[in-house]
């Protein structure tokens, strides 16, 4: 059984207690184990602010650039390794996986690139700068400088790879260590990340540090030139920002949770036309790409009352293409689930979506997967519901389902309506 390890202080860290299982969301056999039980979080901190902080913040923009395109090669040069973790671990098929490993080492480039732009300096001047007062001796310029303090970083589920790399890139440029956490349930990706990393040298020391498991007190101690950045369930983000040390200390946090995304056909669009093509294109793309376990995914549909019929069986007929299994199956164009949670939490908000809504395609529950043996596997075909009164029906506009799901929608006069 592989156990995850974490990177604290210069050191890896192996627990001997306290685990969570980390499965094959396409079979539900365990694959891993991870824990943070002997941590030591003040030690982190310290190690981040007193070695990385200050090692980061020497360098220039350009320099903290070289780092970052240090990162992107290195996670390149990991990529076959890194799609198959994500195939075991996150249930995706191969270019699902490449969407989030592709992602990491490509911003990683990107910032790297745009450190170059910014140059050989530490500091940048934000705007222009004022006399204060009738002298000229009284003048005031904004100047933006790194932050002496860590970010800590806690990832969603869904992208572990990207995740990582885009709140990596940001913090180092700016010259602020990480310590980052990832989801627990699909951590084998992020974890192998940072130790390709890590093995290839690029980073000074206390730059990147990583936990995998609870955070413990780590949150508790954060101070007020520190960041936290969290992507998740607004749930939990609302709890963040309530936490009562937290707001004592009044670190910056940042947050990126739940969103409810619509696609809108204009009244002027004929079927058969490209620009009906394209629209179905990415209606299912956007369904069906990693399972609909992503942020920017449609979750609801708005057509022309007028096309509504010929919109809903367009697009049933292209979901009921889709291949759902284990992504090991070369025929398999959609894998499960990336948990239990996430199949439970899908049926739920399905059953909820359908107190308002019908059912023109899928099932909304539970099926087989390709591939998988019978019963096992968090496998969630592709589900379109049509809704009668949009205006009335509060909970499409309020509940996202966090899975190939979406509803289907009619409006009457201008696209502006739609809105």
């Amino acid at each position: 059984m592989k156990t995850i390890r974490s990177y604290v202080c210069g050191r890896w860290h192996e627990a001997t207690s306290g685990f969570a299982p980390l499965v094959d969301p396409s079979t539900e056999e365990q694959i891993a184990r991870l824990s943070s039980t002997g941590v030591d979080f003040a030690a982190a901190l310290v190690h981040a602010r007193e070695r990385g902080g200050p090692a980061l913040r020497r360098l220039t923009f350009a320099e903290r650039g070289a780092l970052l395109k240090g990162m992107s090669k290195a996670l390149r040069s990991a990529r076959d390794e890194l799609l198959e973790l994500s195939r075991r671990n996150n249930g995706t098929t191969t270019p699902d996986g490449a969407f989030d490993v592709d992602g990491a080492s490509g911003t990683l480039a990107y910032y790297a690139g745009l450190a170059m732009r910014l140059g050989e300096r530490r500091h940048l001047i934000d705007g222009e700068g004022a006399q204060l007062a009738r002298s000229e001796a009284f003048w005031g310029q904004h100047v933006l400088v790194s932050r002496p303090g860590v970010a800590v970083a806690i990832n969603a589920f869904n992208f572990p790879a990207w995740g990582f790399a885009e709140k990596a890139a940001c913090s180092l440029l700016a010259g602020m260590p990480v310590i980052v956490k990832p989801a627990t349930a699909t951590a084998l990706v992020a974890a192998r990340a940072v130790e390709v990393v890590i093995a290839a040298g690029v980073l000074p020391e206390g730059a990147l540090q990583l936990i995998c498991g609870r955070t413990g007190d780590l949150l508790d101690r954060l101070g007020p030139h520190d960041v936290l950045a969290f992507t998740g369930s607004a749930a939990t983000a609302t709890d963040l920002r309530q936490r009562p040390k937290l707001l004592a200390a009044n670190p910056r946090v940042n947050v990126e949770a739940d969103s409810l995304n619509a696609a809108v056909l204009g009244p002027d669009v004929a079927p058969g036309s490209t620009t009906w093509e394209l629209f179905l294109r990415d209606v299912v793309r956007e369904m069906t790409q990693k399972s609909g376990q992503k942020c920017t995914a449609v979750r609801r549909i708005l057509v022309p009352v007028a096309r509504l019929g010929e919109v809903r069986d367009a697009l049933a007929a292209r979901l009921a293409e889709v291949v759902t299994g284990n992504p090991a199956d070369p025929s398999v164009t959609m894998g499960p689930l990336a948990t239990a949670e996430q199949l439970a939490d899908a049926e739920a908000g399905v059953a909820q979506l359908r107190r308002a809504a019908r059912l023109v395609h899928g099932t909304g529950t539970r099926a087989d997967g390709t591939g998988s043996p019978a019963g096992k596997g968090y496998f969630f075909p592709p589900t379109l519901l049509q809704i009668q009164d949009p205006d009335g029906a509060r909970v499409v506009h309020s509940r996202e389902v966090f899975a190939p799901v979406a509803t289907l929608m009619a409006y009457d006069g201008p696209a502006s309506r739609a809105a």
